[in-house]
């Protein structure tokens, strides 16, 4: 399997406990042979462990990068607490909750997948994770054997996504507004 990927938006948030378990024992692509986790302080590291002869043993793999954040989880619906108010004096009836930590892989390319070797095998392993994240989306444009792919996560749930290619900016007739660097005579002798 071999691919690139080009645009990557993450929003995904899963529970920490959950990825862990994911970890434990994941559907792997062929050219990765593990992945590390490695966590300082709140910041997640997912590092691929290439398989043998894969990538040359001086050149950083592709890696995914997250935050780890303690979120209130509510039994119940804090709005929808039906407890009477208290009286004067009388403390007010806690809300059964508990502190969650969540994984969090938030933000575009290079700040979720990191280094350019395995970077396609480690989005495969980003979306493996994205289908069990409770929060959040990921949408990516990659590339595999030469076909485009477009790729969207919307909680947890894989979603319809469609790659179109609209005319960019160098499309543009040399008429347009732009600067026209070859013809330009404070440039040219």
């Amino acid at each position: 399997m071999t691919g690139d990927v080009y645009t990557l938006h993450s929003t995904l948030e899963l529970p920490y406990e959950t990825l862990l378990e994911y970890l434990e024992d994941p559907e792997l692509p062929d050219r990765v042979d593990g992945v590390d986790l490695t966590r300082r302080n709140n910041t997640l590291i997912l590092k691929a462990v290439p398989a043998e002869g894969v990538v040359d043993k001086y050149t950083p793999p592709a890696q995914l990068k997250a935050s780890v954040t303690e979120v209130r989880v509510y039994e119940e619906d804090p709005d929808d607490f039906q407890g009477a108010p208290p009286a004067w004096g009388e403390e007010e009836e806690e809300i059964p909750s508990e502190l969650v930590e969540y994984a969090a892989f938030k933000g575009d390319r290079e700040t979720v997948l990191q280094n350019s070797a395995l970077q396609y095998e480690m989005f495969v392993v980003l979306r493996d994770i994205a289908l069990l994240s409770e929060k959040g989306t990921l949408t990516a444009i990659t590339a595999q054997d030469g076909d485009l792919n477009a790729t969207r996560i919307v909680e947890g749930e894989d979603r319809a996504a469609t790659v179109e290619v609209v005319e960019g900016a160098g499309s543009e007739p040399s008429g347009s507004n732009g600067v026209d660097w070859r013809n330009n005579k404070f440039i040219s002798d």
